[in-house]
This record gives structure tokens, sequence and C-alpha cells, in this order.
């Protein structure tokens, strides 16, 4: 069903793209009219979108294809070829992409290991066995919380390259979480913290949001975390039963 329908709209747009090619072409072009008006907005929305999906285009046998269409004319290719070459089309831009992305999500791969590389040899920066790295900032004196614990934190997020794409601090209020709820980076390192304290955490991809990213978070980005534990929230005990 989802492909019947990718056709239908690639061809809608191809078809109602080629107003705007038509009208490009002459200067002529009169928008006196609600109809021609109309007919120059349709162009203009799809204009420069087709522009970037069909950059390679050839404008002479789309311009055939169109007005052989458009007349009701028997057409130089039949629709099941048409159909095909258009699907082809697809494939090999879906291939395309996902070589891109793959290359990307590779080269953030390194860029992320050189970036914690030099974290580690930094002063102060200590590494657990997963391969977390953590800062002291401040050193607190109350407990650490447990898997099980809710926290209270204050926190900013951060690429590398120190793009913030999160702050409890911009937003002017502290968090509260359960900390099995959480990246493993998270988990591991508010574990490390008593409360009071205040890190900086550097954590792998594999600690965070591995190779799929999230939202402005890209594949395979290591991150950086500076978060202060306000307080921890105990699990409430169960009431005993009569």
């Amino acid at each position: 069903m989802k492909k019947i329908a990718m056709k239908k709209t690639l061809i809608a747009a191809l078809v109602m793209s080629s107003v705007s090619f038509a009208y490009a072409a002459d200067s002529s072009i009169k928008l006196d009219t609600k109809e021609q008006r109309l007919g120059y907005s349709i162009g203009t929305m799809f204009g420069s979108r087709m522009s970037q999906d069909f950059s390679d285009l050839d404008m002479k046998t789309f311009m055939a294809g169109f007005q052989d269409s458009f007349a009701g004319k028997e057409g130089k290719m039949s629709m099941d070829e048409v159909t095909k070459t258009i699907q082809d089309y697809q494939q090999e831009q879906m291939a395309k992409a996902q070589l891109e992305e793959e290359k990307a999500s590779e080269e953030a791969k390194a860029a992320s290991a050189a970036w914690l590389k030099e974290k580690e040899a930094e002063d102060g920066v200590k590494k657990t066995e997963s391969g977390l790295l953590y800062k002291v900032i401040t050193a607190g004196k109350g407990d650490k919380p447990s898997t099980t614990d809710t926290v209270k934190v204050d926190y900013e997020g951060s690429l590398s390259d120190g793009t913030v794409f999160d702050s409890s601090y911009k937003r002017g209020e502290a968090i509260t979480f359960p900390l099995n709820g959480v990246i493993p980076g998270w988990t591991e390192g508010l574990q490390l913290m008593p409360v009071g304290s205040k890190y900086e955490l550097y954590i792998p991809a594999d600690l965070a949001y591995g190779p799929g990213g999230t939202g402005p978070i890209p594949p395979n980005a290591a991150l950086k975390f500076v978060v202060e534990l306000h307080d921890i929230e105990k699990p409430e005990a169960p009431k005993a039963t009569k």
C-alpha cells in the first residue's frame, strides 16, 4: 500500500512541477486570472523541491513525456516501463543515501573515539571498565544513588564539538527521573556521585544513543554531560499486610 501511494505521489509531483518549468521558459506568462495564479503557485511550490530531488533530470524528455501524457497521446514508454523506471531510480537513491549515512556514521565513530582519547589524557579524568570517562568538579559528601533510586539533577548535554543539545540550566528547573530509565552512561555515572557532587561525564556512543542517534544527537556520537546531583529519592518500602 505504501509503495502504491509513493508512486502516485511521485508522479503527481512530477506533473505539477512541470508547470514551473514551462513558466520559466516563457517570459510572457501572465498572472491575471485566478487560474493563472494558481498554476504559478503550484509550480513555485514544487519547483525548488523537484530541482533538489531530480537535479540530473533531462528537461527535454521530461517535457516530452508530460506533453504526450497531458494530450492523451500514446507514450514512448508503457506505464509498466514508466513505473519500473521510477522505482529503479528511487531504489538507486535510497542505496546512495544509505551509503552516505554509513560513511557519515563511521566518520562520527572515528571522531568520537579521537575526542574520548583526548579527554582521557586530561588531568583529573578517570575511566571505568565500561569505557565511561568522568571528572570530579565538585565532590559531594552525601550518599551515592543505586540503580533503583530516583534522582534529582541539573545537567547540560553537549556534542564533542561543544554544541549544547539539552540543558536544565537553560530551562531553570532541575529534573527528577529513575536512574534505571536513562542511557547506560548516566546510570553508571550517577552511581559514582555522592549527593552534592558536580561531575563531567564523557560518554561513549555505545553507552549513549549508539549507531542510531536520536533527535539532535547524530549516530555514533560521544557525549559530554555536566551533571549536578541534588538529591536521592529512595523507593518507598512495601506496606506490611495483615
